[in-house]
């Protein structure tokens, strides 16, 4: 099976972990700077940081690494090639079209797969709840400053043609998705009324606060620039404030209408709910989990169908990295 360091690269962190073909052997978050602002070969020599922290961690040699799963936000191709006018997190010009995954190869002279950073999340979540059933499949929202997502088929991760499946975020609701009016949203990619436009931290700020704010002029939050006020809106809510509850539950309305559009493309085993909405306070990860699946307009037949909390937050994304190595590079078992 052989042993496996994985690698999530974010704007600020970089967080690691290393997985022996049967479990995971850092328990805790581990992570260090990411420095991406900095270039490419700063960028790099981080991420050669951070499969040495997982050498000093788990007490392995470098002889005894198979491979290295790295993962990041996209847009980035399946080979781990930046977009030619950059990626999220990669907006310098050093890095258009930049191979940021071959670059860890070769730094590291070690094999190096890659994924998404959803998707990486999305197929440790799918591993976690069915481990190497091949029959099952899952959708996972992670509800973050955007929307990110990925698609387990048949036990399988689903990256597409040139990696940009399952970018869930992008899918436009149906125009009843709020039966309580109607919304107009923008998104940051140029779409209208995509999910992401509503259920993420930008799209509270660019579209759900402006909204709501109109109902609720002498709200607090009223007063303040909009973008900090955004960030706050999650902490009023927590508190069973009237409008910041509101835009939630537009945010649910939003989530249970894109499963319904999954559940009818993909028939899945399980959905799964991540991000930094789900990291708050029981009470309100309850209700917001209650309204989504309240929301969602089954057939009788999929009733059953379980909307459930995506394990392990933040570390989820650099495990199912690992994972993703383990699969694509690890040693057949004879």
């Amino acid at each position: 099976m052989g042993k496996f360091v994985g690698l999530d690269l974010g704007g600020n962190s970089i967080n690691v972990t290393a997985f022996d073909g049967t479990s995971f052997v850092i328990e805790g978050m581990a992570e260090l700077p990411s420095l991406v602002s900095e270039g490419p070969e700063t960028c790099v020599s981080q991420l050669c940081a951070g499969f040495e922290l997982a050498l000093e961690l788990t007490k392995w040699k470098k002889s005894e690494i198979t491979a290295v799963g790295l993962d990041t936000p996209g847009p980035i191709s399946a080979d781990g090639v930046l977009c030619s006018k950059g990626a999220t997190n990669f907006s310098d010009k050093a890095y258009w079209n930049y191979d940021l995954r071959g670059a860890l190869a070769k730094a590291l002279h070690l094999p190096v797969s890659f994924l998404n950073d959803g998707n990486a999340a999305a197929l440790y979540a799918h591993w976690v709840q069915f481990k190497d059933d091949a029959d099952k499949t899952s959708v996972s929202l992670i509800v973050g400053t955007g929307l990110g997502g990925g698609v387990v088929a048949n036990g399988s991760v689903l990256i597409g043609k040139v990696g940009f499946a399952a970018e869930l975020g992008h899918v436009t609701l149906p125009g009843n998705w709020y039966p309580e009016g109607i919304i107009h949203a923008r998104c940051n990619c140029g779409k209208d009324n995509d999910l992401e436009s509503i259920a993420s931290l930008t799209g509270i700020e660019l579209n759900l606060l402006p909204y709501f704010l109109q109902k609720y002029p002498d709200h607090p939050l009223s007063a303040m620039p909009i973008n900090d006020a955004a960030k706050k809106v999650r902490g009023f809510a927590e508190r069973q404030d009237e409008m910041c509850l509101a835009i939630f539950r537009a945010q649910t309305y939003a989530l249970a209408a894109h499963i319904d559009q999954m559940v009818n493309v993909f028939d899945p085993d399980a959905i799964f709910i991540g991000g930094g909405v789900i990291e708050a306070k029981q009470e309100f990860r309850e209700w917001y989990l209650e309204n989504i699946r309240n929301s969602v307009p089954y057939r009788e037949e999929q009733a059953n169908l379980p909307i459930v909390v995506a394990p392990d937050g933040d570390r989820a994304g650099a495990r199912g990295a690992a994972l993703f190595a383990s699969r694509k590079l690890g040693k057949p078992v004879h």
